[in-house]
């Protein structure tokens, strides 16, 4: 059998053994908008539980507008247009707009990047800047939430008249999904505030995955905190297998976002009768696989439809390699999974250990196998699991221990596709 995975940005195809069961799990979603511009500016005008923008910007002064960065695939470009007309026309001049990277603890855009983000022509008439989570000074401090946590976010968005965040709607591993409230914290948080999110107390909740919104306490202290930062307007939009447009979210920050996720899972969800004996996953190609750090999002998506045990193989380009310092730090240490597990139980949140802390709790479970050819040679020995030179060793790897006839689902997209077994379906959005 032959097909074709999502890899960096050319994609890479492989050939899969004869004897097994294969199914494979296409990234579902709505067909693209045949009008995208028209549903913008339906959505602008006549949005979800608040006013038009156009209205909520009269009077108002300046305006900060929160995007994702390099490693999400948003249509920033297409998007942007429609809401700095609608500032404009209400009387907020393009010198007062500052549009935020939400960087989050990722490294900062580059200039080209930046161009790429929001657009040649907006990057050259408006303020765009990164945030900097490293940077204590430069947020402002507003308090914190019922549970704890210290609540530290830009002052350049805090301190705007008008706050809109602008993104889009995908499975997350560990908030359910994207888009929102996402975009202030982490986004523009301080990384004080985003250690405690990004805590054990958080991470180790069985809520906190992909999927799951009703119940999770991660999603809400996200909700609260951007209450607290005056989070003012969103839009947010769902994308088609393509990238393109599929459907459009404006308006009040939790309603808008609600009516997006309602939209994201009944289109991406795909229910199987029971786990697989191996999956094959990507990290979804480029911006995703980018780094190690993000294509961890390919092995926790699929751990939900595999049995105890078996094998999963993720495959991703990982042309810059591992990831930001502490990450690679923490890579090269060469500890076990349960010893890292065991070690972060209670000691001070270090930056990044989320993302490894997730992969552990599936590693704990699961045999792992890894082709990521851009990781630099010195980390393939600390990987938990086995690092495989080709794709060719990687897929014979996989299929080796595995009965005649055995389940593999084949995942191209990996974390863009949200699957379940009917035994252990998603948590209820």
């Amino acid at each position: 059998m032959r097909t074709r995975l999502a890899f960096g940005k050319t994609g890479l195809d492989v050939d899969l053994p004869e004897g097994f069961r294969y199914r494979v799990l296409e990234a579902r979603s709505a067909q693209p908008l045949g009008d995208w511009r028209g549903a913008l500016e339906a959505a602008l005008d006549a949005p979800t539980g608040c006013a038009p923008l156009a209205e909520l910007a009269r009077g108002k002064r300046s305006a900060a507008i929160s995007v994702c960065d390099i490693t999400r695939p948003a249509p920033n470009p297409k998007t942007l247009p429609p809401i700095l007309r609608r500032l404009e026309a209400a009387g907020i001049a393009r010198e007062n707009v500052t549009i935020l990277i939400a960087t989050g603890l990722h490294r900062a855009a580059t200039d080209a990047e930046i161009r790429e983000i929001v657009g040649e022509e907006i990057a050259a008439t408006v303020r765009v800047v990164n945030h900097d989570a490293r940077d204590l000074a430069s947020h402002r401090h507003l308090g914190a939430t019922a549970s704890g946590t210290p609540v530290y976010v830009d002052e350049r968005f805090a301190a705007a008249d008008l706050h809109i965040t602008l993104g889009f709607i995908e499975p997350h591993l560990m908030l359910g999904y994207s888009g929102g409230r996402k975009l202030i914290a982490p986004g523009l948080a301080a990384q004080e505030t985003i250690k405690v999110l990004h805590s054990p107390r958080f991470m180790r909740d069985a809520r906190a995955v992909e999927g799951s919104i009703e119940d999770n306490p991660l999603h809400r202290e996200l909700l609260e905190i951007a209450r607290m930062a005056r989070h003012d307007f969103l839009l947010d939009v769902a994308l088609a297998r393509d990238r393109s447009i599929a459907g459009v979210f404006a308006g009040h920050p939790e309603k808008a976002h609600r009516v997006g996720v309602e939209f994201v899972s009944r289109v991406l969800l795909e229910t199987l009768d029971e786990p697989v004996d191996a999956v094959l996953t990507t990290s979804a190609g480029y911006p995703l696989d980018l780094t190690y750090y993000q294509s961890i999002k390919g092995v926790t998506a699929a751990s939900h439809i595999v049995k105890p045990g078996g094998p999963i193989l993720l495959v991703g380009e990982c042309s810059e390699g591992a990831g930001a310092p502490e990450f690679r730090d923490m890579l090269l240490e060469g500890i076990t999974d349960r010893e890292f597990l065991e070690r972060i139980q209670g000691a001070p949140v270090t930056v990044d250990q989320w993302q490894l802390e997730k992969l552990a709790l599936v590693t704990t479970r699961q045999r792992l196998l890894w082709y990521v050819p851009g990781l630099p040679a010195e980390y393939h020995p600390k990987l938990w699991g086995e690092s495989c030179a080709t794709i060719e060793e990687a897929i014979e790897k996989m299929t080796a221990t595995l009965p005649r006839d055995a389940r593999v689902a084949v995942i191209p997209e990996g974390p863009y596709v949200l699957a379940r077994t009917r035994l252990r379906e998603a948590a209820p959005v």
